[in-house]
Order: C-alpha cells, then sequence, then structure tokens
C-alpha cells in the first residue's frame, strides 16, 4: 500500500509527466510557444462567466494553433495573439514569459482592466509590427526596450495609468506610422526629433509640458496634443507638414498669433485651437488658390484673445467657433451667405466686440444653422439666434465695455 506521504509527490511528477506528453503530443505548436500561451493563461482572469475566454486553452487540445481562441500561427509559431473581446473582458497581468512568442508580429489586448507594468521584455520581440493594449490600468513607464522594435508599425497604449516621459527613441522608430498615447499621466516634454514617418500621433489628456518640438515627421496626417500643459507660440514647424488634415492644440497655453502657413494648409480640415492664449488677428484669405475647408470641415478658435476684424478666410466652413475672443468690425456678408445657402451649418461668434451683421430683410436660416452673435457691441437679430446656454441671455454687451473697446483700450 502506498503510504500517505508520498501522495503529493506522486501526484506533482504525475502532472509533470502528463504535462510533458501532452506538449510533445501538440507537435504542430512550438514548445516553447505553448508553455508561453499556459503561462498567459494562468496569469489572466476572465471577468465574464459566460462562455469563458480560455475555454479552449487547455493541453488535450489537438491543434492550440487552430483551436486556440485569438492565436494565429504561421507553421508551428505563434505570430498574432489577440487576448479578450469587447464582450468577454479579461483582468490580471502580462507575464514576461510573452517574451518566448519569439515569432510574435502582433500582440493585441481588448478593452478590460488588466494592471501591472507593460512587461520590458516585449521589446525582445523584434518581429512584432502591432502593440494595442487600450483601455486596461497598466501602471509604470513606457518601456525604454521598444526602442529596439525596429518593425513596429502601430503602439497604442492608450487610456491606462502608464507615467514618466515618453521615450525619445519611441519617436524615432523607423516605421512606426501609429503612435496613441492618449489619457495617460505622461509628463515632461515631448521628444526633440519626431523623425518616425508617422501619418497619426494622438498625445491628447496627458500631462506634457514645454513647446512644440522644432522638427515634426512630414508625412503626419492626425495631430492631437488637446488637454495638456504645452506652451510658446507656434513655430515654424508646421511648413513642412505637407499632408496635414486634423490638428487638434485645444486646451493648452499656447500664445501669440496664429501662423497663417498653419491656416492656409491646403489638406487641413479639422482645426482645434480653443482655450489657448492666442493672440493677434486673422490673416486675409490670399487671392489665389483655395482652402480645403467645405463639407464636413470643423475650425474652433474660441476662447482665446485674438482680435481685429474677423477675415473671410474661413468661409465656406461647415462649423465656425469664433466665440469668446476680441474681434470687433462686422460679421463679413460672405459669412452670412454662406449660413444662407446651406455650406455653414454653425457660425458662434458670440462674447466679442462685433459692430454690426448684414443681413438682408426677410432673410431666413436653414432650418439646419445654428448662427449665435449675443453679447457684442449690437442688437442681434433675435429672431434668427439659436444658441447655446454658455452664450448666456444678455443680447448685447454694456456700452462702456464696447466704448472703451472702440476707443483702442482694448479692454472688457
Amino acid at each position: 500500500m502506498t503510504n500517505p506521504r508520498h501522495i503529493p509527490i506522486l501526484l506533482y511528477h504525475f502532472i509533470l509527466l502528463f504535462s510533458s506528453q501532452s506538449l510533445q503530443q501538440n507537435q504542430n505548436i512550438n514548445t516553447f510557444d505553448l508553455k508561453a500561451l499556459l503561462s498567459i493563461k494562468n496569469t489572466l482572469t476572465e471577468l465574464s462567466p459566460k462562455a469563458p475566454f480560455f475555454s479552449t486553452w487547455n493541453l488535450t487540445a489537438p491543434d492550440p494553433c487552430s483551436s486556440f481562441y485569438g492565436v494565429t500561427c504561421s507553421l508551428d509559431r505563434v505570430t498574432i495573439l489577440s487576448l479578450g473581446t469587447n464582450s468577454f473582458k479579461l483582468a490580471g497581468s502580462l507575464p514576461r514569459s510573452i517574451s518566448s512568442l519569439t515569432e510574435l508580429t502582433q500582440l493585441i489586448l481588448s478593452p478590460g482592466i488588466v494592471t501591472g507594468p507593460i512587461p520590458s521584455e516585449l521589446g525582445q520581440l523584434t518581429h512584432l509590427r502591432v502593440i494595442s493594449l487600450p483601455n486596461n490600468r497598466f501602471t509604470g513607464s513606457i518601456p525604454t526596450s521598444f526602442s529596439s522594435l525596429k518593425t513596429l508599425h502601430t503602439l497604442d497604449l492608450s487610456n491606462n495609468q502608464l507615467a514618466g516621459s515618453i521615450p525619445p527613441s519611441l519617436t524615432e522608430l523607423p516605421k512606426l506610422k501609429v503612435l496613441i498615447l492618449a489619457s495617460n499621466s505622461l509628463t515632461g516634454e515631448l521628444p526633440g526629433n519626431v523623425s518616425a514617418p508617422l501619418l497619426h500621433l494622438d498625445l491628447k489628456n496627458n500631462y506634457l509640458e514645454g513647446p512644440l518640438p522644432t522638427s515634426m515627421t512630414s508625412s503626419l496626417r492626425y495631430l492631437s496634443l488637446s488637454k495638456n500643459r504645452m506652451w510658446g507660440p507656434l513655430n515654424n514647424v508646421f511648413e513642412s507638414l505637407s499632408e496635414l488634415e486634423f490638428l487638434d492644440l485645444s486646451m493648452n497655453k499656447f500664445n501669440g498669433p496664429i501662423p497663417a502657413q498653419l491656416i492656409f494648409r491646403p489638406t487641413l480640415s479639422s482645426l482645434f485651437l480653443q482655450r489657448n492664449n492666442f493672440s493677434g488677428g486673422l490673416p486675409q484669405r490670399p487671392n489665389k488658390g483655395s482652402l480645403s475647408y467645405g463639407q464636413g470641415s470643423i475650425v474652433d478658435l474660441s476662447h482665446n484673445s485674438l482680435s481685429g476684424e474677423i477675415s473671410k478666410v474661413f468661409e465656406g466652413v461647415e462649423t465656425l467657433f469664433l466665440n469668446n475672443n476680441r474681434f470687433g468690425g462686422k460679421v463679413p456678408i460672405e459669412y452670412v451667405n454662406s449660413v444662407c445657402n446651406g455650406s455653414t451649418r454653425t457660425l458662434y461668434l458670440q462674447h466679442n466686440y462685433l459692430t454690426g451683421i448684414s443681413m438682408k430683410v426677410g432673410m431666413v436660416l436653414p432650418d439646419t444653422a445654428a448662427l449665435c452673435l449675443n453679447y457684442n457691441c449690437m442688437v442681434p437679430p433675435a429672431e434668427l439666434m439659436t444658441c447655446p446656454a454658455s452664450a448666456g441671455g444678455q443680447l448685447s454687451r454694456p456700452m462702456e465695455q464696447c466704448s472703451v473697446f472702440n476707443s483702442g483700450s482694448n479692454k472688457g
């Protein structure tokens, strides 16, 4: 009869033997890859009791490459690992053993509550092209080891709890096209050299400081730095951004004039510069050439200190916010016509020092139009106004504010 004290030892050896045999039976997958997958399964937990994500991840599976949910192989090596789904979220942490998947090209983690640091060992997976770990709870810093990922195309670490600065080498990766680090707690300045061939750079909602880099890759089409602590004037960096379509610098501390070369970007259709400290006037529209503003375009320059008369430069913009500035003079007739013909659907000019608007008697705005002129140095045509609640109930500024402003003191 077997000694009861030996049962745990015998059981342990049996488990080892069974595991070894099971791994050997799975000849269609690399042994180290299978061990890494099972390690990942042990460190992650399913949040939904229904249809568990890891229900197919077991040692008895005859073909892990085809039966393990979220696993894609080439020959006997794991090349794509997609963990969790939008319906079946995961918790836990990512193990360091993931570095055993040396042929991995894509690592995708669906939104969940996976915590802990991002394993620096990912930097050893030199075939990685995609790392997508958004909407989880990763902490710590962005691994500097990512500088070794020379084939990386997409890095999305958004909506986590990452801190520290952006590794300078990250924006120098030779094949990086998409970099999304939005909604973390990143600090410091942007790397001085943004030479990666980026198409999409999203760093909004962090604690980044300092001015814009003096040089940025000319391939950028989408750039968002909104909701940071960046400051300084806009330098000539935009002269080289010939492909830029979307720019959001809102809710920072940028100051000085808005460069003409930014407004006159031929490809730009979305421009968000609201809630900064920009000053000066708007450039005049050039006689030659045309701007791309049209259907679907949006420009928001609200809540700054822009002054002077409103130029015609934004004629035809579908959604235009120039409210809460220091503009004076009359509203250009081109803007009125643009609203009446339906090209401009939203025109907010409230909280400025405008003195008049040219509108023909009996003019009716389309039902889809929103026009607001409240709190200017004029009595707006109230029957045509469609103002947001934030415009307040006062139709006109107090006369003393307008008198002081028009006398050249620019106070009020």
